[in-house]
């Protein structure tokens, strides 16, 4: 026995050894008690080997278990245990046998290692396995003991009272081997294996903790998980907000005007520099205006056709302001370069197209659009133009520009005319 026993016992305590290691990935070791004692009490079943004619109980009062068990991490640790049972008749001749046991078992701690504390903090489960030595004796059926060599494996499922109990139930099968006497006390003979001989226990108990700490192992949750998903939230959060959305070398959380035109100087606050308040881009105004000053030399450079074409180009708009149907001061000059080329063409009509940005209701915007266009139809008819030759068209939201951009919607925010 000893042979089989020894190589079992080596492999159980070196298997500790190593999962002692890994004391680092389970939490510091001063944060957590580690000592238990674990009390239990049940029944037990032997399932075989039986003398011919005897049968067991299926319930076998009296099975008790102490055990001293010692947790190297939250996951792994070891337990010195000693179990005592009672086993008698079921039917059948009378007998009753008597079986005094002690094992080392490894301990896992299956809970921790599944990650329970995502759903629970009071139900728990352990795994153990190891091995033993037990002695069985039947005073009225043989002389002296039987000594038996223990394989033990088995399921723990606790429930957490306080943090300093815990209600525990267990289920161990023990396979034996070197064993000489059958479990009613009768002579058997054994296989060549050994493992031919078996004993269920199925108890009740409660794991009592130890130590200074306010958690034992068991329920020990290390929170610097926790703490580490906070920091990279927040780093995160920083790394969103140094962004620089609109390229305009202020960050997004220090800019007043996150959707900037690209290009356009910004002062420190990431806001379009406009020092006269006129609500355009100093660098945006000064490039509306060059662009006026290049239309206007352009029409004083062309015939009669190149006007119409530079009209029906869209090159000669009114503007308005967010939400308005009265023409911006801004387009004055546009307005004017429409009269004074339909007072030179008489026999010229124009559709008067009005727009309006993607800001708001599409209904609203259509209706705004068609009041712009009226607007413009009323200003161009009190400048002496024959209402006759002006179709008023309201063509709604203009989509060809970023409505992100408040700067791109003031360029669609116009009348514009179709020269026929």
């Amino acid at each position: 026995m000893k042979k089989v026993v020894l190589p079992l016992l080596m492999i159980c305590l070196t298997s500790a050894s190593l999962q002692a290691q890994d004391v680092q990935e389970s939490g510091n070791s001063n944060d957590y008690n580690k000592w238990s004692i674990d009390v239990n009490g049940g029944f037990s079943k032997p399932a075989n080997p039986m003398s011919p004619g005897y049968h067991s109980s299926a319930f076998n009062f009296f099975h008790a278990d102490l055990g001293f068990r010692y947790m190297f991490n939250t996951k792994f640790g070891l337990k010195l245990d000693a179990g005592y049972d009672v086993m008698s008749e079921d039917d059948g001749p009378e007998f009753e046998s008597k079986l005094l046991r002690t094992s080392l078992q490894g301990y896992a701690n299956l809970g921790r290692i599944m990650e329970f504390e995502s759903w629970t903090n009071r139900f728990n489960l352990l795994g153990h396995m190891g091995v033993g030595v037990g002695q069985l004796k039947n005073d009225d059926r043989f002389e002296g003991e039987d000594w038996i060599g223990n394989f033990l494996i088995g399921l723990t499922g606790q429930v957490r009272l306080s943090d300093r109990v815990s209600l525990n139930a267990d289920f161990t099968m023990i396979n034996s081997f070197s064993q000489q006497k059958a479990w009613d006390g009768g002579n058997y003979e054994r296989t060549k294996q050994g493992f031919d001989s078996t004993l269920y226990n199925a108890t009740v108990g409660l794991s009592i903790y130890l130590g200074k700490n306010e958690k034992h192992a068991d329920w020990f949750v290390d929170d610097k998980s926790d703490e580490l998903d906070a920091l990279e939230q927040r780093i995160g959060e920083i790394e969103t907000m140094m962004n620089d959305s609109d390229k305009d070398g202020v960050p997004d959380y220090l800019d007043a005007e996150p959707n900037s035109v690209t290009g356009v100087a910004v002062d420190t606050k990431g806001r379009a520099i406009d020092k006269n308040n006129n609500g355009v881009p100093d660098e945006l105004e000064s490039y509306l205006d060059q662009r006026t000053n290049e239309i206007k030399k352009e029409v004083s450079e062309s015939n009669s056709n190149d006007l119409a074409g530079l009209i029906n180009n869209g090159y000669v708009n009114v503007y308005f302001d967010f939400n308005s149907d009265k023409p911006n001061a801004q387009s004055v000059s546009g307005v004017n370069f429409l009269i004074k080329y339909l007072k030179q063409n008489p026999s010229v009509s124009a559709d008067v197209v009005g727009y309006a940005d993607e800001i708001g209701n599409s209904d609203y915007n259509k209706q705004l659009s068609q009041r712009r266009a009226e607007n413009v139809k009323k200003i161009l008819v009190d400048a002496g133009i024959d209402a006759g030759r002006l179709n008023i068209v309201g063509n709604g939201e203009d989509t060809s520009v970023n409505k992100d951009s408040k700067y791109a919607r003031q360029v669609v925010r116009r009348v514009t005319f179709i020269l026929k």
